[in-house]
């Protein structure tokens, strides 16, 4: 929103010499954030001038420019017409331009000078509207003085910098979405004088007193909202007049035409002028319909289905059954309310009766048809933030007196107000709030003056006060809503920053302490973590080889996905952290390892569908316990995926493709930094893995917590992956579960360790790990430690055998450990694994 000053000082005390930078301090303070500070930055020659000639002059590089001689009077102390290039198209010999002249500086320390280029010697520049720091007037190129200033004498040499509001300083503001009664001159001077404690006059009460009662004459216009939104009538009031008998090609006031300049829209015709003019005034959207087109009442109501409306920009719209319309008659759609009107019904050269409209409308219904129909306008704008509904008699009014005085029309006695805006509900406010919320002392006469002063009515009676909160501020609803206006109002920098000090005992949960490990762990050994949308499909469930149909019993559908085409909430990490790996792939990066730690859906019965509960109503007890009861299981799983090289390529020789062994060994990783013991066995049936090389991933007590290997040839092709992708998936609630009991420590060993190898024939088909477990067993409790360091497969172990041989550390606490000793604990670890798998010794 762009303020101009002169327009500010008329409705706000200024001082006299007030710069834009104390303005936009002085606003600053009271919240509105400085977008921008613009005008005063152009010195030098800035002249009108008139194209005399023009001659188009193609290059080698293919672009045109445009050799111009330009009329500037005198300004050039010559009288001669001037010699300019220009790359621009837009105009034409005859028009009124803004030249600057050798000597001038534009915004941004731009200096001009005359300078030989394309073979002449440009003396000056023809401007554009961004060139000058203004707002881009429509065309996209150069500046058509008749155009933007339409009616105003203009002549050759005459000094441009007053004509364009240049020598004027503008303060332009970012307005945030609670505080929409500041998109007008009326809003902003009102905080200018909460901040500044200058007098405020406010030009609506004025006009709200001029305006004449509502009678029966006016013209008719019902509202048939059959089809509330949320309980919520999309038109509350409608005020209607009529001014007859105007002149629509009379001339927009130049000082009009200016301001609007001055806030960046550009001037159209005296009727559209005067509408944009009180919207930016007084912050009401207003829209003139051709009064001769409109057959029968003006009747507001929802789209129909299959409905359309041509809109003012020429396009044809398909509406929606929720886009709220004006019509005539209930019919014809007149244009879609408070975004934009329709293109039967605009004002033209013939009109010469205009029907004012001035309307308060349900601010989500104007956005989400903004939206829908991608036309975001000054209306829609206002309307969804919150228009003032008391607003809109006086603004019609305003628009009323402009027409008769510059359009020479003449208002009828009718006056239309339809007028079903609630009253403001009070807030029952305890002062001392303010106090305990910012944690500054804020006497309660402070906390009354403030309120009063943004408007607010306040009964002061007892602890317990009633506020209410004046129609152009919707956004107050609660307590802490107006704790924040006295903060605010009395000065955010009186807020002293004081650094917490954090109580002791508390930081992070176990359980986040384990996953912070297990992340770290895993970025130690070159992992890079993701993080992908939990959203699948039926179609993903089959690459990876799950049973569609029970792999959907497991999920969630959602009601409301974000992409029809993933309508289902994941089962399992690594579903979609394949397309991670694939990006990643696509765009050239060879060796990728990746994990994520993610939820997924556990459903254990049927999906139930959750209740609802009404928007701004705090669910009962009740309703909170369905809804909860609804939620299905979500533990968190930790996924792995790998491919190309685990160890990298260099000087010192081939890389290592990563393989099965490097997933399991990064569990594992991950276990011995939980201190948690894993056991690793093989497993042909677990999809989506290879069924020869996937190890199945339990706990001690045989808790199985996860897969890991490498993926089934078909699922890495259904899914497009490099071939040989390793991965693994952990049910990681389950592993930092089994993290949780206190871990006692041994202690130091100061007796010698004694070693005893022995290598175990067993069938081909017996796993490792049954073996290790076995001779754990056995061996009793001298046993320190065992580790598999070969395994071998061939002839000498045998058609369909395989020879493991294992490393047993044993050790005593209390003496050396004799040959004998050691010799017979090797041996009953030997017999126990004998009887459990069949191993034979080898010799």
């Amino acid at each position: 929103m762009r303020i101009p000053l002169d327009w500010l000082g008329e409705y706000v005390e200024l001082p006299a010499g007030v710069t834009g930078a104390a303005v936009a301090e002085a606003l600053v303070r009271v919240g509105l954030e400085e977008e921008g500070l613009h005008g005063g930055e152009v010195t030098g020659p800035l002249v009108v001038g008139k194209v005399l000639t023009m001659e188009p002059e193609p290059q080698k590089n293919g672009k045109t420019i445009n050799w111009c001689t330009v009329d500037v009077g005198d300004a050039n102390g010559s009288g001669e017409a001037q010699g300019i290039v220009c790359g621009a198209h837009n105009f034409a010999p005859g028009d009124l331009v803004v030249v600057v002249l050798p000597g001038a500086e534009l915004p941004g320390g731009f200096a001009i000078s005359a300078r030989k280029t394309y073979g002449h010697v440009s003396a000056g520049m023809i401007c554009a509207a961004d060139e000058l720091g203004l707002p881009d007037d429509g065309s996209g190129g150069i500046i058509r003085l008749a155009e933007r200033l339409p009616g105003v004498e203009l002549t050759p040499g005459q000094d441009a910098i007053p004509l364009l509001g240049l020598d004027r300083e503008t303060v332009e503001i970012n307005v945030t979405p609670d505080r929409g009664y500041c998109f007008s001159l009326r809003g902003v001077a009102r905080e200018y004088g909460l901040s500044t404690g200058a007098s405020f006059t406010d030009p609506a009460v004025a006009l709200a007193q001029a305006a004449p009662a509502a009678n029966d004459a006016g013209h008719r216009v019902e509202v048939r909202d059959d089809a509330p939104l949320r309980g919520q009538v999309g038109c509350d009031r409608f005020v209607a007049r009529v001014v007859r008998g105007i002149d629509v090609s009379a001339q927009t006031p130049a000082w009009m035409a200016t301001r609007l300049t001055e806030a960046g829209m550009r001037p159209i015709s005296l009727p559209v002028d005067v509408t944009n003019y009180v919207m930016l005034a007084l912050g009401q959207p207003l829209h003139a319909y051709d009064l001769a087109s409109i057959d029968g009442p003006v009747v507001v109501r929802r789209a129909r289905p299959g409905e359309k409306l041509k809109t003012l920009d020429g396009n044809e719209r398909s509406l929606f059954e929720e886009d709220l319309l004006i019509t005539d008659g209930g019919e014809r759609g007149l244009g879609i309310a408070g975004v934009m009107g329709g293109f039967d019904s605009e004002v033209t050269d013939s009109t010469t009766d205009v029907l004012i409209e001035g309307a308060h409308f349900d601010p989500i219904t104007v956005a989400r048809s903004a939206r829908r129909h991608k036309l975001p306008s000054e209306a829609s704008r206002r309307f969804e933030r919150g228009v003032d509904p008391q607003l809109a008699p006086a603004a019609v009014e305003l628009v009323a007196q402009l027409l008769v005085e510059y359009a020479g029309g003449t208002v009828d006695d009718g006056v239309t107000d339809l007028n079903d805006v609630p009253g403001s509900a009070p807030i029952v406010f305890d002062p001392q709030l303010a106090s305990r919320l910012v944690g500054i002392d804020y006497p309660d006469d402070q906390v009354a003056d403030v309120l009063r002063r943004i408007g607010c009515g306040v009964e002061t009676t007892g602890t317990q006060w009633r506020v209410t909160p004046p129609s152009w501020r919707p956004d107050l609803h609660t307590g802490p809503d107006l704790v924040e206006e006295v903060a605010r109002t009395v000065g955010y920098e009186q807020i002293p920053s004081i650094l917490p000090t954090p109580p002791g005992g508390r930081g992070l949960t176990h359980d986040q302490q384990a996953r912070r490990i297990v992340a770290n762990t895993l970025a130690a050994r070159g992992f890079s973590e993701v993080w992908s949308a939990p959203f699948v499909s039926d179609e993903r469930y089959a690459a990876l080889g799950y049973p569609v149909e029970a792999a959907r019993a497991r999920t969630v559908s959602l009601i409301n996905p974000l992409s029809e085409e993933q309508p289902l909430m994941r089962i399992s990490v690594l579903s979609t952290m394949v397309d991670a790996l694939k990006r990643n792939v696509a765009r050239g990066i060879k060796d990728v390892a990746l994990f994520e730690l993610g939820l997924v859906v556990a459903l254990e019965e049927a999906q139930r569908q959750a209740p609802t509960s009404p928007v701004g109503v705090l669910p009962a007890p009740e309703l909170l316990e369905q809804i909860r009861a609804a939620v299905p299981p979500q533990p968190r799983h930790l996924g792995i995926l790998m491919t190309g090289d685990a160890t990298p390529a260099g000087w010192w020789g081939k890389g290592r493709p990563a393989d099965w062994s490097d997933t399991v060994d990064a569990v594992r990783s991950i276990a011995e930094a939980l201190v948690i013991p894993l056991t690793v066995e093989a497993d042909g049936d677990a999809m989506p893995f290879h069924p020869g090389r996937c190890a199945k991933l339990s706990l001690a007590d045989g808790t199985l917590i996860g897969h890991a290997g490498e993926l089934h040839p078909k699922v890495v092709q259904a899914l497009g992956l490099p071939p040989r992708t390793v991965g693994a998936e952990v049910d990681l609630d389950a592993l930092i579960a089994a993290s949780g009991s206190p871990i006692t420590s041994r202690p130091i060993a100061n007796l010698p360790l004694a070693s005893s190898d022995v290598a175990l024939v067993v069938d081909a088909g017996v796993p490792a790990a049954r073996v290790e477990a076995a001779l754990r067993d056995g061996a009793g409790p001298l046993l320190e430690s065992i580790a598999l360091f070969d395994s071998y497969t061939g002839d000498q172990a045998g058609e369909g055998k395989k020879s493991l041989a294992y490393r047993m550390g044993f050790r005593s606490g209390e003496k050396t450990l004799t040959t004998d000793e050691v010799n017979a604990a090797r041996d009953s670890a030997v017999r126990a694994a004998a009887d459990a798998t069949g191993a034979v010794q080898r010799a």
